[in-house]
């Protein structure tokens, strides 16, 4: 890693950091940690939602997420075993406590351990922030902009017209960009010909229906093989999408340098990555042109920090993947408030308002296509654990698709 890289790195461990000032500020508290809950919530969806609520002496209690598809029960419990470390130790302590529990077992990273120390570092500043009266991005060093440029999910459609449709109905809503998934499956049968022809068909009507400025981004979620990544991505580029989305699989860099040598469509990736270790190579090569750290599960709020100082010294942008509850959307609106390069912000179904009564009526104000920074201490969002008692956790199919011929397909 060049100078400049750990330069960068070096502004989040100095002890002259805006964190190390926090605790100071919150030493007088005396604030040790009591215990640790976690609450598994239905989401009506493909997962079951994961929380954790940290207590401490003072009753300053901070909250968490680590949601992940079908291993919610495993996710839970790896939360759990932080408990016997964390129960006795000052909350503030951010950095030491993600060190101890990322470092302290040997065996280190995996979405399993990896979402269960994203909670814990989560719910931690949530602590912080709340016993110093301060929002979370104020912690980490204040407004990098005003607002945050977000985008949501406008939907898809019967035909790629219907589609088109309810793209421009998001634009006259207000909204400045919009995602969707591509290459669909027919009775959860992947046939490639027509699910690349399709999608690039859905492309164009949506390019055709909300004009040339909208920012249209597409996710392929791993779901190409390589010669379906080239093939799609190589005709849609005419329709100038903002990303395409895990464009491959994140386990060879190879396929995803092959893919950057056949088109000019910018790259995205990074939801199933990691801590930092997973994105420098990615990066260092100039392999996509934005990362997509998921802040419930590359480590938290700051290891997201330190991915994105990494991703700047490249001169890339970061742009959090957020499929999840309000507590990772509020998470990310801290991070992406306070982080330069951060530049718009994936928002999720839990921000309808059948999630009021969950959060207390905690909700992100949004205007004009962009979010507002969260303005109550902390995370600024808790839940209603009366109200979680009655969306308990119900076991979720998590079976994949398949190709024609009965082979596994990517999810």
């Amino acid at each position: 890693m060049g100078g400049s890289a750990l330069a960068a790195f070096s502004t989040f461990s100095s002890p002259t950091t805006v964190l190390a000032e926090a605790r100071e500020k919150a030493r007088p508290l005396n604030l040790k940690i009591t215990d640790l809950k976690t609450f598994l919530v239905e989401s009506g969806k493909d997962e079951n939602y994961i929380f954790v609520k940290i207590y401490t002496n003072q009753g300053i209690v901070g909250i968490g997420e680590g949601t992940l598809p079908s291993k919610a029960l495993t996710v839970q419990q790896a939360i759990m075993e932080h408990k016997r470390y964390l129960v006795g130790k000052d909350p503030t302590e951010i950095e030491r406590h993600w060190q101890a529990m990322y470092r302290g077992p040997r065996y280190r990273g995996g979405p399993i351990i990896m979402s269960a120390i994203s909670a814990v570092e989560i719910a931690l500043w949530d602590i912080l922030g709340q016993a110093l009266g301060q929002p979370i991005w104020q912690l980490l060093g204040g407004k990098a902009r005003d607002k945050v440029r977000v985008y949501p999910k406008p939907g898809g459609g019967r035909t790629p017209e219907e589609m088109g449709q309810k793209w421009l109905k998001a634009k006259e809503a207000g909204w400045t960009a919009g995602k969707a998934g591509m290459l669909k499956t027919d009775n959860n049968i992947m046939n490639p010909e027509f699910a690349v022809r399709d999608s690039v068909a859905r492309v164009k009507a949506i390019r055709e229906a909300v004009g040339n400025d909208f920012r249209i981004c597409i996710d392929l979620h791993g779901k190409a093989t390589t010669t379906m990544a080239v093939d799609f991505c190589r005709q849609v580029e005419q329709y100038r999408p903002h990303f395409v989305e895990e464009p491959t699989q994140q386990e060879d860099l190879g396929e995803l340098a092959h893919l950057r040598a056949h088109t000019t469509v910018p790259l995205a990736t990074g939801e199933r990555l990691f801590t930092k270790y997973a994105f420098g190579e990615i990066c260092s090569r100039h392999l996509v042109d934005y990362v997509q750290p998921d802040v419930i599960h590359c480590g938290g709020i700051l290891e997201m920090r330190k991915i994105a100082s990494l991703a700047d010294t490249f001169r890339i942008e970061i742009l959090p993947h957020n499929p999840n509850s309000r507590v990772c959307t509020f998470a990310s609106l801290h991070f992406c408030v306070s982080t330069p390069n951060a530049t718009i912000l994936e928002i999720s179904n839990s921000e309808k308002p059948l999630w009021d009564d969950l959060f207390f009526g905690s909700a992100v104000t949004y205007e004009n296509g962009f979010a507002l920074p969260p303005d109550r201490p902390g995370l600024g969002i808790d839940l209603d654990e009366a109200v979680a008692a009655k969306l308990p956790y119900v076991e979720k199919d998590w079976h994949g698709p398949r190709f024609e011929d009965g082979s596994i397909h990517d999810r």
